[in-house]
């Protein structure tokens, strides 16, 4: 007996070391989890009465933020709140939420982010440092908003919170395909409800360069399609990010991934042009010649605007994937090895980033490259971005050098969001030493844009990214994954009203794929289908390309079909212990995939596009039957044959072929089933 109370008062101490020391905890939807909560039974109840007040008063950015919030909340609630907005000249609250912060913060790495929390029955009060912790537990205090048969209200609490990590990032590719200034704010504000700090802008390309460039025009003119962002407008969202606490580090990739650039100054390459704009996806032979002086003179006039123009300390230069061909093709560029005793292409671009970070330095910018920008020789005043993983970013930080993890964190590759919050920049079994863990600053999701458009892009940055979002600011020990994605659902709904289109933008493009039919056919369909994983859809006999279609059911489908998941919970629980509930809950679903196939091949009539998944569908059907006589047999005692299982295991290889370059997310579980059966 004295054994199992021991075991139960670990337990307790395990739960709730999950959420910090409080002893006393409900269930709420917040998301990151803040590092210490405390809850008591009461509430906070809303009415038309509630107001902000800000203490001191003279700082409009927060001004500005608490007026959208308290927007937000009106929005929610449908409350007429009787305070419009706030201003330097807005008089305390008498009813609400009293703010006191200490100074204005700087957007900058390392700034503070730290805020308490504390609500009760009468009043609300939240603290910080600056006016961008502040910020952080605005958006707190807006996920703890309820409600119940007698309106809304907060629950009362008290909230020590503050950020693991100083760089929590998202990464835009706004040069593959480009994405419009609409785009990038509402990116932005879904960052900030999360509590990201770094809009990562990847602003050149072999497929576009996309950032106007005064001094170098060409650039521009000839390199963008006439697709990039005006000076006023890299202002305009530098503006709009900082009012929110978010930095805007600008990435130019160079030397490899240039020829946007090089179609505008072809003299600069490693090898003569004439160049054009890259329509296709891969990695492509134009570099710049790094062996002549016209190259650093070129950058200098480049660079001297850009550290103009982008006031973010940091400037990311890329590096990345220089596959070296056109250098070893140069026989100035061999001879320029040689006779400076520069051994490889490796020694080669260490030379260029070298010069390069001259260049940046003399500007008073920070160099950021990916992994490749890390050489023996190279100072240790830069930071590198791992893409690579772990074993890189470790080795990086042993020997002195800031880095963030971006590996395990390429949201393009549409993995679940399981397998990037599990994915930490550091891992409980770190052989770094605490003083080698300061040089990780945190880590970056990465947008790339080969298979997005402005249209889809939203769909495959999040939900998934809010579980990036608590991986960087939550405290290592947040890792219970159900609950994590009970919360990130709740979350994802709520930025609908930041005009992020990740969950809008899924029935319409069903209705256009059905010619606006009916769409419940292919949706029950598209629920349960994911798109290839990784690098697999540009192997899958398509060859995609600048402007070929991004409008297909590979490109509706979410990146991870939540259906499937509380799918294949369900099972999991009946396997357990065969709750009738749960199989007629089962049992449902399992008859809808049945009958959903006929109604799907009518619709297919007419609309040529979804006929490509006319097997997937067909398949669906035949698992959802084997299903439905697994959990009939299962509860009459049924004993399956040995053939029926060989038949029924065929059936799965079968429904694993990808169709339309997505695959059924049901398989894996109805595998499960299937060998779970009693055999004769």
């Amino acid at each position: 007996m004295k054994s199992h109370i021991l075991l139960l008062i670990l337990f307790i101490l395990i739960t709730f070391s999950v959420y910090g020391e409080s002893p006393k905890m409900q269930q709420h939807n917040l998301m990151p989890i803040p590092s210490n909560i405390e809850f008591t039974q009461n509430q906070y109840r809303l009415d038309s009465t509630f107001t902000i007040s800000i203490l001191p008063n003279n700082n409009n950015r927060l001004n500005e933020y608490a007026t959208r919030v308290l927007r937000r909340i009106s929005g929610r609630t449908g409350l007429f709140f009787t305070q419009d907005f706030l201003t330097e000249k807005s008089k305390p609250a008498t009813i609400g939420l009293t703010i006191s912060f200490k100074r204005e913060g700087e957007v900058r790495l390392g700034e503070v982010e730290s805020y308490s929390l504390t609500i009760e029955k009468t009043k609300l009060i939240l603290k910080s440092e600056t006016d961008i912790g502040a910020f952080r537990g605005l958006e707190t205090l807006l996920q703890l908003l309820q409600a119940d048969e007698k309106g809304y209200y907060f629950p009362t609490v008290k909230i020590e919170d503050k950020p693991r990590f100083s760089w929590r990032g998202l990464m835009i590719d706004v040069s593959r395909h480009f994405m419009p200034i609409d785009m990038v704010k509402r990116n932005i504000d879904g960052m900030a409800a999360v509590k990201m700090n770094v809009l990562h802008l990847h602003l050149s390309e072999d497929q576009g360069f996309r950032v106007e460039c005064k001094s170098l025009p060409k650039l521009h003119e000839l390199g963008s399609d006439g697709l990039y962002f005006t000076h006023e407008q890299i202002k305009e969202i530098i503006k709009y990010a900082n009012e929110r606490g978010i930095r805007v580090m600008p990435e130019f990739d160079v030397p490899g991934h240039s020829t946007s650039w090089l179609t505008a100054y072809p003299e600069l390459a490693s090898l003569p042009g004439p160049y054009t704009i890259e329509r296709n996806w891969g990695v492509f032979d134009p570099t710049f010649n790094p062996t002549i002086e016209e190259t650093y003179i070129f950058f200098d006039k480049f660079f001297k605007e850009m550290s103009e123009l982008f006031n973010d300390e940091f400037m990311h230069i890329g590096g990345d994937e220089n596959n070296g061909k056109q250098w070893n093709k140069n026989p100035s560029i061999q001879k320029f090895m040689k006779e400076n005793g520069i051994k490889d292409n490796h020694e080669l671009q260490s030379y260029f980033n070298k010069r390069l970070l001259e260049i940046l330095t003399k500007y008073n910018k920070k160099m950021v490259g990916w992994d490749e920008i890390f050489q023996p020789d190279m100072p240790k005043n830069i930071v590198i971005q791992s893409w690579r993983g772990q074993k890189s970013l470790i080795e990086s930080a042993q020997k002195g050098y800031q880095g963030i993890l971006s590996n395990g964190y390429y949201i393009d590759l549409v993995q679940p969001a399981e397998f990037h919050y599990l994915n930490d920049p550091i891992p409980a079994d770190t052989p770094l030493s605490p003083e080698e863990q300061k040089f990780i600053l945190g880590g970056e999701a990465t947008m790339w844009a080969e298979l997005v458009t402005n249209e889809t892009v939203d769909s495959r940055i999040w939900p998934r990214t809010i579980a990036i979002a608590e991986r960087f600011w939550s405290p290592g020990n947040v890792r219970d994954v159900d609950d994590m994605y009970r919360r990130m659902e709740i979350i994802s709904s709520q930025m609908e009203e930041l005009g992020l289109t990740h969950i809008s933008n899924y029935e319409m493009m069903l209705r256009r794929l059905t010619n606006n039919q009916n769409i419940t056919p292919l949706k029950n369909l598209v629920d349960v289908v994911e798109p290839v994983k990784l690098y697999a859809r540009h192997r899958q006999g398509k060859k995609y390309t600048q402007y070929t279609p991004y409008t297909r059911v590979v490109d509706a489908a979410r990146p991870e079909s939540m259906t499937a998941r509380r799918f294949g919970k369900l099972v999991d629980e009946f396997m357990l212990n065969k709750n009738e509930e749960i199989r007629t809950e089962l049992r449902f679903m399992l008859m809808n995939w049945v009958d959903n196939h006929d109604e799907f091949l009518l619709i297919t009539k007419s609309s040529p596009v979804i006929q490509e998944m006319t097997k997937m569908s067909f398949n669906l059907r035949l698992l959802a039957e084997t299903g439905l006589e697994i959990l009939d047999g299962s509860m009459n005692g049924r004993i399956f044959l040995d053939e029926w299982k060989t038949q029924k295991l065929k059936l799965i290889e079968a429904a694993k072929i990808p169709y339309g370059q997505t695959e059924l997310a049901l398989n894996p579980t109805f595998e499960k089933l299937i060998n779970s059966v009693q055999m004769k």
